[in-house]
């Protein structure tokens, strides 16, 4: 079984210890999720490096159509991306360049963060959150959206710092991407 088939099974797993919404392990997952939305939305990417830990992985394999008994639909050896931290800060500095020519102008996104599930780990520091994430991109002068939808898998540590984004895992609903590019941060 693949890591990412793995994921999907534990998080729908019915014996795991989920965080109940109002429980203040949830409460601070979500705000964790909407405070990095926000950054990304305003373009704070800085702040946004902020929230991730320095052994990050940030990966968002490449879907394929299968069907039922061909296995999982996410490549194992093929993705959009797979960044750490010194990846991610690259990708940043790109963005304030002349050079970054995906992004200048810069993307309008919304990110609408919403089926926040948080379950315990055996490290009590460590969070294992999923939830869906859409996101609407506007470009340049087009009167249109392109909508960008996907599961993300996370793990949040907490530090003395506050919650850190030590993994994500971004499962794209689409198998064609429904835009020019993936400049953005999902």
């Amino acid at each position: 079984m693949t890591a990412i088939a793995e994921n999907r099974d534990a998080a729908a797993s019915p014996g795991r210890n989920r965080v109940r919404v109002g429980e203040p392990a949830h409460n601070e997952a979500t705000d964790f999720l909407y405070e990095e939305a926000h950054f990304l939305e305003i373009g704070a990417f800085e702040d946004w490096l902020g929230l991730l830990d320095d052994e990050i992985r940030y990966v968002a394999p490449v879907r394929r159509t299968r069907l039922r008994d061909e296995g999982s639909e996410f490549a194992t050896a093929m993705g959009h991306f797979e960044d750490t931290i010194d990846t991610l800060k690259q990708r940043v500095q790109r963005l304030r360049t002349k050079y970054a020519y995906a992004e200048d102008p810069p993307s309008r996104t919304r990110r609408i963060v919403t089926n926040i599930r948080v379950h315990e780990t055996a490290d009590a520091n460590q969070y294992e959150v999923s939830s869906s994430l859409l996101v609407l991109r506007n470009r340049g002068d087009e009167p249109t959206f392109h909508l960008i939808a996907a599961r993300r898998d996370d793990l949040l540590r907490r530090t003395p710092d506050g919650m850190k984004l030590r993994r994500r895992t971004i499962l794209l609903d689409s198998a064609a991407l429904p835009t020019h590019n993936l400049a953005i941060f999902l």
